[in-house]
């Protein structure tokens, strides 16, 4: 990644245009092509620095519903753990931490009732217990990183 990816990447983090061609302009602010801009980001996703470039909606205000949930997966575990739990389109994030519990992820779906659903469907297949710990209050903060 060179300081021309950062860039892209710092603009994109804090703000992408609204516009039928949004890397459009961004290639403008960098002075070089809107192909060359796609095929950076293109470049960055396929070496896994980029999960997504997308939306970030708040659930509750769409009628969703949302929840963290958390478990202990032994070491030699954490690969399965991780396919498994990440095949849920459902998943927004997936992540491992130091102690205990060491897996956290969230889920967001339009009922309470298919978050349960997939929390038994992670326990059972993978014969775990899954801590579910829904918001009770919700605070969004604005992370806007600067990559340079």
């Amino acid at each position: 990644m060179d300081r021309i990816d950062k860039k892209i990447l710092s603009i994109i983090n804090k703000s992408i245009p609204i516009s039928e061609r949004p890397f459009l302009a961004v290639a403008e602010t960098m002075g070089m092509s809107e192909a060359e801009v796609l095929d950076r980001l293109k470049k960055l996703k396929t070496s896994g620095i980029i999960r997504r470039i997308g939306a970030t909606i708040s659930p509750r205000a769409i009628g969703w519903n949302s929840t963290l949930c958390a478990t202990d997966v032994p070491m030699d575990r954490i690969e399965e753990f991780d396919e498994f739990v990440g095949g849920y389109g459902e998943v927004t994030h997936n992540y491992l931490r130091e102690g205990h519990p060491n897996c956290w992820f969230t889920l967001i779906s339009p009922s309470s009732y298919r978050i349960g659903e997939i929390i038994s469907e992670i326990e059972h297949a993978l014969n775990i217990k899954i801590l579910n710990l829904p918001a009770r209050k919700v605070f969004k903060i604005k992370v806007a990183l600067e990559i340079e």
